[in-house]
């Protein structure tokens, strides 16, 4: 949530927070009438509303009101111990203003190194040595174990693409959905039967083209199913509107 967003309705001003602060530094509105407490509830109301919480945006509010309470109690100080007061209001709004573009700046500082560690991911490696707690023998004592020709050799045959994989041996299934349909009308024509009549002995490619094919027929009204039970075995039928005799002209045509 940005702090532009923050509406007040206090009893000296009505509006945008960033306008207050504005009004405040300016001493158009005297921060010894403004309720502090009544824009911290607002802005937490504000939050609970939203259902959300920006960091940056709540660490920016939080410098803010923390500068404007510094700010009231210099003024609530008593006249007569002005040497207890360090700065004079003017000063003190002047010192509001730098914490503000502190602020700023800090977080111009982050998103650029945000944006640098984003740019760099996957690219990060340690350049520095281990320490020494954690090396297993001197550093001036280690030595190459392989060759640079070795290592070289290694990684050209990672390019050889391998032979490819023979697999003519393998027998693919065909079945096509005509063949599935032609056998689901000849078994509806001699009356109903279940779905493990008509895969039975299948492999898994024919029992998908045959499950293709029934839901086919089902959509142009040749056929239905029941089951009285999840994993029960599947009926299939010609629905009440078809008689058995319209179903075998289907099959001859």
């Amino acid at each position: 949530m940005r702090l532009i967003d923050l509406e007040l309705d206090l009893d000296v001003f009505a509006g945008p927070f960033d306008l207050l602060l504005t009004l405040v530094l300016r001493e158009e509105i005297d921060l010894l009438e403004v309720d502090l407490a009544e824009i911290v509830i607002a802005y937490v109301d504000h939050l609970e509303r939203r259902g959300e919480l920006d960091l940056e945006a709540a660490t920016e509010f939080l410098v803010l009101i923390a500068a404007l309470l510094e700010l009231k109690s210099r003024l609530l100080l008593p006249g007569e111990q002005p040497e207890q007061i360090e700065l004079e209001p003017g000063e003190a709004a002047e010192e509001l203003l730098a914490r503000l573009l502190d602020a700023h700046r800090y977080r111009a500082a982050a998103e650029h190194l945000r944006a640098q560690l984003s740019a760099q991911e996957g690219y990060r490696f340690r350049s520095a040595p281990l320490p020494p707690s954690l090396r297993r023998a001197p550093l001036q004592n280690a030595h190459a174990v392989y060759e640079p020709a070795t290592l070289a050799r290694a990684l050209g045959q990672l390019l050889v693409l391998p032979e490819p994989v023979d697999t003519r041996h393998i027998a693919s299934p065909r079945v096509t959905v005509e063949e599935r349909l032609a056998l689901l009308r000849e078994l509806l024509s001699a009356g109903s039967f279940s779905f493990e009549q008509a895969v039975g002995g299948a492999d898994r490619v024919t029992v998908a083209v045959t499950l293709y094919a029934l839901l086919e027929l089902y959509k142009q009204g040749e056929l239905t199913w029941s089951q009285p039970g999840p994993f029960a075995e599947i009926t299939v039928q010609a629905p009440a509107s078809v008689p058995r005799a319209a179903a075998a002209e289907r099959l001859t045509a």
